[in-house]
């Protein structure tokens, strides 16, 4: 019989080299406040007319533009006449120098129109079949209107700026003879005030100081707490189709887990990545496209006096595929035990098409939804005063979402507003229309003309009211990043998410100094 120190001394087994026990990684924790800027009442009407969020927007932004075109326009003189202000589109006279403030329409021939849907019989419409509004032919004009009328816009100004509908701007210039307004030069509201760091929680702020220097006193670096950092990614478009990137993204859970590459950097990187931020396109369309083009297909007349043919039990394979939803529902099932996750909603995902999109129903995660927070019932008598709720370790949001992350405010939206800009003008500069976006002080212009959106009547929360310190848009085509700057000493961080199953890539965002690292990951 062989014995066990026999063993050992035959080199079959070998006692550890080292004589402490693996260190235990403990991942960080970053102050974390989301805002309910874009949640919607449950019970929403939609009765109301849309016209009233172009008022709302002109009447919040109008006042900034105006103090802008005061500011740098007051008192010039050209030509040997001095710019004046008009209070209405309509004021202006032909071969008079002013200014004046409104909100800008793009007519363009290519745009999609309920108009024309209406004359057709089209009650629900079609999905946009072209890349961009723009024609490039001359046949695109821009419209300056408020609640007076309109007027054409023309001049060579106007080709070095941005310009969609929806944007609120201060044009100078005068009326020529063929009723359209040269514009000599024009202003946008620019950014907003920002708010100091720390704003919204400063209660927190002295608490998380020292947690972290608690954990760099354990960490042998008392001086230089760790540095940490959200990670954000965009497009996992999890599908049963398409399984050309399933290993990318089985590694995406590895490395988020703490369990990929060394030990040495799994302790001096991925414990410091203290969140996930999903933006948008999270599960992937695997309807069939024919049933798709039937659904759309304007041509084909059907007997109204024909029953359609509906299944009684269960759903139609044909129309709905649940394995997306499984298996993204296992992915954050796998992940949320280590890490907390905000989830925002895309274009492709089970949530309302409309901005801003309200959080996908809880039962589409029947694994992961235990780790969201529960449901507040109000106080009261009637139970009918709401209460505020805590985020839960599962934040299922908005898109767009505002809150605050480590003390600096962020806006981030799934990339519907920055792809219907984008169809505006001719450019691909993605990064200069997330800095328009922000110095119009709007976080989708274009809404409700060619991005649906909810009906507002009271308020209009796509205007930028707090400038944010990181705004990010998710599902672009690139990675891209950049700081802006404002008059008043405003900086913001803009990134443009890039889609994973494109380009196999996250991002990485330092809650310290808001630096940004991309992340490619790559299976060879």
């Amino acid at each position: 019989m062989v014995t066990l120190d026999e063993v050992l001394g035959s080199g079959l087994l070998q006692k550890p080299s080292g004589h402490d026990a693996p260190e235990a990684l403990q991942r960080q924790i970053t102050n974390y406040k989301p805002l309910q800027t874009f949640k919607l009442e449950k019970t929403r009407p939609y009765q109301q007319q849309y016209a009233d969020i172009y008022f709302l927007r002109l009447t919040k932004i109008r006042p900034a533009v105006e103090a802008a075109a005061s500011a740098a326009w007051e008192g010039t003189v050209l030509g040997g006449e001095k710019v004046k202000r008009v209070e209405r589109v309509l004021d202006v006279r032909q071969g008079e120098l002013c200014w004046v403030a409104g909100t800008v329409y793009m007519d363009m021939p290519l745009k999609p129109s309920i108009l024309e849907d209406v004359s057709k019989d089209r009650w629900i419409s079609a999905p946009t079949s072209v890349g961009h509004y723009y024609s490039g032919n001359g046949d695109d004009s821009i419209m300056l209107e408020d609640d007076s009328g309109r007027i054409r816009l023309v001049g060579n100004a106007l080709q070095n700026h941005f310009m969609v509908t929806g944007c609120i701007v201060a044009v100078m210039g005068t009326e020529n003879a063929n009723g359209e307004f040269e514009v000599i030069d024009l202003l946008f509201a620019e950014l907003p005030p920002q708010p100091e760091r720390w704003s919204l929680s400063k209660g927190k702020k002295e608490e998380t100081e020292d947690v972290e220097m608690m954990d760099a006193s354990f960490s042998g670096h008392p001086s230089k707490p760790p540095s940490k950092k959200i990670a954000i990614v965009s497009g996992l478009e999890f599908s049963n189709a398409d399984t050309s990137y399933a290993m990318e993204l089985n590694l995406l859970l590895e490395y988020l887990l703490g369990e990929a590459l060394d030990p040495s950097t799994q302790r001096d990187e991925l414990s410091h990545i203290t969140r996930l931020i999903i933006a948008g396109n999270s599960i992937s369309t695997t309807a069939n496209e024919t049933t798709k083009a039937a659904a759309f297909d304007t041509t084909t007349v059907t007997n109204k006096f024909q029953p359609q043919q509906h299944k009684k039990y269960g759903y139609d394979s044909s129309s709905y595929n649940p394995i997306p939803s499984q298996l993204f529902d296992n992915f954050l099932s796998e992940l949320l035990p280590t890490m907390p996750v905000t989830l925002l909603p895309g274009a492709l995902d089970p949530a309302n098409a409309s901005y801003p999109q309200q959080p996908i129903h809880p039962a589409m995660f029947p694994q992961s939804r235990t780790y969201m927070s529960p449901p507040k019932v109000g106080v009261g008598k009637d139970r009918d005063v709401p209460v505020e709720e805590e985020p839960g370790w599962f934040d299922n949001v908005t898109n767009p979402w505002e809150g605050e992350i480590d003390g600096w405010r962020v806006l981030g939206t799934g990339g519907q507003n920055l792809d219907d800009v984008f169809k505006y003008v001719e450019s691909e500069d993605r990064l200069g229309m997330m800095e328009a976006m922000c110095r119009w002080r709007c976080v989708a212009p274009t809404a409700p003309d060619t991005l649906w959106a909810y009906p507002f009547q009271e308020d209009e929360p796509f205007v930028i009211k707090g400038c944010p310190h990181l705004f990010f848009v998710g599902c672009q085509p690139e990675f891209g990043t950049k700081v802006i700057h404002g008059p008043d000493g405003q900086t913001v961080r803009l990134i443009a998410v890039p889609s994973f199953s494109e380009t196999r890539e996250i991002v990485l965002v330092d809650t310290e100094t808001l630096d940004v690292e991309r992340v490619r990951i790559v299976a060879e």
